[in-house]
């Protein structure tokens, strides 16, 4: 991890852990949940204080992050890993039944470091296994993507596509316009506003500014070293 992530989380997070568990929790039950059965394996990556993760129901539960403080924030039944995206644990591979990752993509510093990514992934889905992906959207939002120091990849919602592509996935499912950009922005940290939101397409037509998008590991994959 850069030596300056640690302290712009510890700044930019860690007053909001509140407001971002409540938001998360009505995310998770009222959205993502739907997308997850009771007996799937579901990692998060880049898990950062988990979240989604605490708030997701499911058989077996695993975090990765590289960020010290993911293993202090996880729930009891949350396995943790320290790891590089790029280099999950081994012991993963064909074992995952969902990944799911939020506002991490822009932080790689390369193309060719999402691509390793995502074929990362797909060592470590099961066959059929699904990628969730919740992902800023430099169409929507425009310059102030930038406005983040950590911010090194512009991704759209086609980029992202052709990225699963690449790397053998199919795209089954998409919202190009989701929720705000930041958990900062025009959403209230009040349980019943954020049902609100998610049950009016027009708000999230207007106020969206990340994309969520979800991809299935191809069943007939190339034979994976």
């Amino acid at each position: 991890m850069k030596d300056y992530v640690l302290s712009i989380y510890a700044d930019r997070f860690d007053k909001s852990v509140a407001k971002r568990n409540i938001m998360w929790e009505v995310l998770c039950e009222d959205f993502f949940q739907k997308f997850i059965n009771e007996n799937d394996v579901v990692l998060d990556l880049a898990a950062g204080y988990c979240e989604f993760i605490n708030n997701i129901n499911c058989k077996q539960k695993i975090a990765v992050d590289l960020n010290i403080k993911t293993k202090k924030m996880a729930n009891k039944d949350v396995e943790v890993f320290q790891a590089l995206s790029t280099k999950l644990p081994k012991k993963l591979t064909n074992k995952v039944d969902v990944v799911f990752t939020s506002n991490f993509f822009e932080h790689l510093d390369s193309k060719n470091e999402l691509i390793d990514t995502l074929k990362e992934i797909h060592r470590v889905l099961k066959p059929g296994g699904k990628l969730m992906v919740l992902q800023p959207n430099i169409r929507l939002v425009g310059n102030q993507y930038w406005d983040y120091i950590d911010h090194t990849l512009p991704i759209t919602e086609k980029s992202l596509a052709e990225a699963f592509h690449l790397t053998n996935y199919t795209q089954t499912y998409r919202k190009v316009r989701f929720l705000p950009y930041t958990a900062n922005s025009k959403i209230p940290a009040t349980k019943w506003l954020i049902k609100l939101y998610l049950k009016i397409p027009l708000a999230q037509l207007l106020m969206g500014k990340q994309t969520f998008a979800i991809a299935t590991k191809n069943k007939r994959a190339k034979k994976e070293k």
